[in-house]
C-alpha cells in the first residue's frame, strides 16, 4: 500500500531518526481529524510502543499473537508482521489489511483502525 494519501506531514509529531508516524483513526471514519497520532521506533511493533507512549485506544491481552484482541486493519502505509495466529488473523483478514497490533513492525507512516475481533 501507498505511504502517501491521508497522512500530512505538517501532522505534530515529535520523530526520532529512523521512527514512523502512526495514525489509529476512528474505524471508517475516512479522513477525519480526529484520532491519535503517535510514533513507533524503527524494528519496534505497533502495540508495544503504544504501550510505552501510554496510547490505550488498541485493547491489550498477551502481546504475543496468540490471544486475538489487538486485532487492526491497516488502511494505509507499509509493513512487516511476525508470526500470527490463523485462528484470530485468517489468511483473508490478512489479505485485507488485517494484523495483530502487537505483532505490525512499520516500514512507512502508517494509517489504522480497529478491526473486529473474530467470534471464536
Amino acid at each position: 500500500m501507498p505511504a502517501d494519501g491521508v497522512i500530512d506531514a505538517d501532522v505534530p509529531v515529535d520523530r526520532v531518526d529512523g521512527a514512523h508516524r502512526c495514525w489509529l483513526r476512528p474505524t471508517g471514519v475516512g479522513d477525519d481529524v480526529t484520532g491519535v497520532w503517535f510514533e513507533v521506533r524503527e524494528g519496534e511493533r505497533v502495540l508495544h510502543e503504544m504501550i510505552k507512549r501510554q496510547v490505550h485506544d488498541i485493547p491489550v491481552g498477551c502481546r504475543g499473537g496468540g490471544c486475538g484482541v489487538c486485532r487492526i486493519r491497516v488502511v494505509e502505509g507499509d509493513y512487516t508482521t511476525k508470526r500470527m495466529s490463523r485462528k484470530h488473523v485468517t489468511e483473508a483478514d490478512e489479505a485485507a489489511g488485517v494484523a495483530l497490533a502487537c505483532r505490525v513492525i512499520p516500514s512507512t507512516d502508517l494509517v489504522v483502525e480497529l478491526a473486529p475481533t473474530d467470534a471464536t
